[in-house]
């Protein structure tokens, strides 16, 4: 398990200078357009602190933005980072000296951030679990504004998933910056979406800061089919991407997958020094149900299960590592759920569940249907353990039908090789790493 600290932000200086290139045309389609990626030193960057590439674009304009306690910096590459000693440094702006001469470190929102980069920022955007981030999964989240800075707040979950022409009214740009966890049905890239429509048909640039994939490039699962669109699959495209955001951003652009055909003036800051295969800690969790690695590594095999009667430990502090229900009697684990943060009113609360811990399992590298296939051979009524909302994560039927009919997964993995091939086509032009 890590301790939820950035791992390659351990170092205290770097005396080289990154040197991050200028804009150019991104070859995938004429509406999108990204920075040269220099790897110029050891320390990971990510978009957002990847400061040099975008605060210019940003000067003297209206901005808005969409982002959550995941649009997080823990450092910078601008110009004028300096130590007392004088000397300038790459990194680590956000490094202060302690009473002992030392570095301690602290971290600032993209928010804070550029608005102390005197950054004229005029409104927030909040998706799914709010702003602050700390509402229940598929909760209404109201407009407001933001205590901390006296911004308004508008929502981009429950009725208003898209922003309105006179919410964008008077922005000149659009900044997104949102963690993604790598999975179709986790609806930050489902906001993107919506963001790259409106700003499309707004005639507005949009700028991603994009992020490392906790689930670096794994792509697995069944492909979607478009009967079967929601907000939690919006595009044809498996359950594991393997992608960036930033990447997501301009496959979403390419293929033009937006209302009409339409592609937006798209502009994607990359990370500096990342590579896919690396293994990536997120700093903060992404959203209230995911705490830590382990939960984010088992989030896409475990969240077939919210479209079943099992509870994935929503209730508990092993949100996703645990799974059980009052149905699975003759498994070993127990469990209660109770009402905590981002779950107010979990599945089975008060109820003992029956299940099985996996906290400490080994860090999958794949869509693992066993368990799932594990708790419908144990639940007591097979005929009540899917719910409509399944078809929905899984993105087809044919899943389902599947493992009612018995099938292993094995068999069932088999019958995804060919969409996933075809995927891994489509996906391949718009790689950055």
């Amino acid at each position: 398990m890590c301790n939820w600290v950035l791992k390659n932000t351990v170092l205290f200086l770097v005396l080289l200078m990154v040197s991050c290139g200028g804009m150019q045309s991104n070859s995938q389609t004429s509406s999108t357009t990204s920075p040269t990626i220099e790897q110029s030193n050891e320390l990971l960057l990510t978009g957002a602190e990847n400061t040099k590439a975008y605060l210019s674009l940003l000067k003297g304009k209206k901005v808005g933005i969409i982002t959550n306690p995941s649009g997080i910096l823990f450092a910078s590459n601008a110009e004028n980072d300096t130590l007392s000693n004088g000397k300038i440094i790459t990194v680590h702006q956000f490094y202060q000296r302690d009473e002992t001469g030392g570095f301690q470190k602290y971290s600032k929102s993209i928010v804070d951030f550029l608005l102390e980069s005197n950054i004229n920022v005029q409104k927030i955007f909040a998706p799914e679990h709010g702003f602050r981030g700390t509402a229940d999964a598929g909760e209404h989240i109201v407009d407001g504004k933001d205590t901390k800075t006296g911004l308004p707040i508008i929502s981009l979950y429950g009725n208003n998933k898209k922003p309105k022409p006179e919410q964008l009214a008077g922005i000149d740009i659009m900044v997104f910056d949102l963690q993604d966890v790598g999975a179709r049905f986790y609806t930050y890239i489902s906001s993107l979406h919506y963001i790259m429509e409106a700003c499309a048909e707004n005639h507005i640039p949009l700028l991603v800061l994009d992020r490392p994939n906790p689930n670096g490039g794994i792509v697995d699962g069944p492909v979607l089919e478009k009967e079967n669109t929601s907000f939690v699959g919006m595009h044809t495209i498996p359950v594991l991407h393997g992608m960036t955001i930033g990447e997501y951003a301009q496959m979403i652009n390419g293929e033009k997958w937006l209302k009409d055909g339409k592609q937006c003036e798209l502009t994607v800051i990359p990370c500096l020094n990342y590579k896919r295969d690396m293994e990536y800690s997120l700093p903060v969790r992404p959203s209230p149900n995911l705490p830590n690695d382990q939960s984010i590594n088992l989030y896409a095999s475990l969240c077939f299960f919210e479209g079943t009667n099992v509870s994935v430990g929503r209730g508990t502090d092993l949100q996703f590592q645990i799974y059980g229900s009052p149905f699975l009697k003759n498994m070993p684990f127990r469990f209660t759920p109770q009402p905590n943060l981002g779950a107010k009113e979990p599945m089975h609360k008060g109820q003992l569940c029956y299940g099985e811990d996996l906290s400490m399992v080994k860090k999958v590298s794949r869509l693992e249907l066993k368990w799932l296939l594990k708790a419908y051979a144990n639940t007591e009524d097979k005929t009540k353990f899917f719910n409509d909302f399944f078809t929905k994560l899984a993105g087809t039927k044919i899943l389902r039908q599947q493992i009612e009919a018995g099938l292993t997964e094995e068999a069932i993995r088999a019958s995804w090789k060919k969409g996933l091939e075809a995927f891994k086509k489509i996906r391949q032009p718009y790689l950055l790493y």
